[in-house]
């Protein structure tokens, strides 16, 4: 390999182990006393054979095909650019895999709260930023896998593809030096100045970029008050609502939407009933939809890669005519350039986050009153160490001044919703949740 070949291959490296624009931006969002983490419950349909100790060992071993998992964010020097992501040459598996006993009696209420707990516990900086607790103690022997990481590691896609390396049936990476040498300040320099003069040539092209950004965005509405928007706090509080994948698309489909509308209009409908039941009315739900900017999901490169798409979305009507109608919007403001905004967002949140104003803006924001993820999963169930996994339950934090948010994830034909709610700002989130339920069986 020549010289010249051996430094383009540098800073190709260099250049991926750099934090995103997009990680910045959840940096910049990281206030306040809930962190932004996010994660997944996995429940195994363990048998008899099952044995924490070999478990254990298996994710050690696994975790060694995702080298993001053995690395830590570093600040750089001033002038060095944005963070980097280094190999922790004092790695410890033991240090991020833990176990825990299921509180009795082990059902799904118990264990997402330990979930809630457990992904609401910051992560140690100094470490790689994830975790995963093995929990006993659940109803029928079933085993539980709370996975944890920094929204800075991946997003959502991203996190999927770290969790497919992780279970059974994937190749043994191929080896990979361990740790390496991070890069010295003057090479880390020399790449930064080359960034900011790669942006200051790619000027005269960036303005289309914007273009397609803010049309994603849209043009920015104060949206109508109403209790949805409260400061939240660190106590949270997970419930699941479980739907047919099929019955789901097959409603969508006769209502000329995709699986997402449907979502979104059965979401819609609930927070209605929910409403009602508090004796207020809002004519439109303004709700935040994360929309990925990624080629792939892979583990090849992590990090952040979402853009945000603001809609807005009828409450009244019935779930056929607010299907149509959501589907209607929707189509009419997907980017031709999906995840055009993230760029964008992660400049202005760090200009925010610089002045010091990104926590007033979280905790005072007028612009939506909820946030829907929606990610599709595996179709065909996975394994761990020979067990399968019957569910995985997304689960994100609600931050901020919005005090319920929905993660949705479909696997093995199922469509499962998690809503977070604070515990004390939403009391009777049960009621969203049955009203929730109400919604897709309407739909079957």
């Amino acid at each position: 390999m020549s010289d010249a070949q051996l430094h383009e291959e540098t800073l190709a490296r260099l250049d991926e182990d750099r934090a995103g624009v997009g990680d910045v931006f959840n940096l910049a969002v990281d206030i306040g006393p809930v962190p932004m983490q996010v994660g997944a419950c996995l429940i195994l349909d363990a048998g008899p054979g099952f044995d924490l100790t070999r478990v254990r060992r298996s994710i050690a071993e696994r975790v060694c095909a995702v080298p993001r998992l053995r690395q830590r964010l570093v600040p750089t020097p001033l002038g060095c650019g944005r963070p980097l992501w280094i190999d922790d040459a004092a790695f410890d598996p033991d240090h991020h895999i833990h176990t825990a006993v299921c509180p009795s009696p082990g059902g799904e209420d118990v264990l997402l709260d330990l979930a809630a707990t457990t992904i609401g516990r910051p992560l140690d900086a100094s470490r790689p930023l994830w975790s995963i607790t093995l929990v006993t103690g659940l109803a029928d022997g079933r085993i539980g896998m709370i996975v944890c990481f920094h929204h800075v590691l991946a997003d959502g896609i991203g996190g999927l593809a770290v969790l497919g390396r992780l279970v059974d049936g994937m190749a043994a990476p191929a080896p990979r030096a361990f740790p390496v040498p991070a890069p010295s300040r003057r090479r880390l320099a020399a790449d930064a100045w080359r960034t900011r003069l790669r942006a200051l040539t790619g000027l005269p092209r960036a303005w289309p970029a914007v273009r397609r950004a803010a049309a994603e965005l849209g043009a920015p509405r104060p949206l109508t008050r109403c209790s949805l928007n409260a400061p939240a706090g660190v106590r949270q509080r997970l419930l699941t609502v479980t739907a047919s994948l099929a019955d789901v698309r097959r409603f969508a489909h006769v209502h000329g939407g995709t699986v997402n509308d449907a979502v979104l209009a059965a979401i819609t409908g609930a927070v209605r009933t929910l409403l009602a039941r508090r004796g207020e009315s809002i004519p439109d739900l303004v709700v935040s939809v994360p929309v990925s900017a990624r080629a792939s999901a892979t583990t090849a490169r992590l990090g952040n890669q979402v853009g945000v798409m603001p809609l807005r979305l009828p409450t009244r009507g019935a779930l056929g005519q607010r299907l149509e109608r959501t589907a209607t919007i929707t189509r009419a403001r997907k980017s031709t350039t999906p995840g055009a905004s993230s760029h964008l967002l992660a400049r202005v949140g760090a200009i925010l986050a610089r002045v010091h104003l990104m926590g007033w803006l979280l905790q005072h924001q007028n612009l939506i009153h909820t946030v829907v993820t929606n990610v599709r999963g595996p179709e065909e169930p996975l394994f761990f160490d020979g067990a399968r996994v019957e569910t995985i339950i997304p689960i994100s934090l609600v931050r901020g001044n919005v005090t319920v948010a929905f993660s949705v994830l479909s696997y093995a034909g199922s469509l499962v919703v998690t809503i977070v709610a604070d515990a004390e700002r939403v009391p009777d989130v049960p009621c969203l949740t049955r009203a929730l339920e109400e919604e897709f069986a309407a739909m079957s």
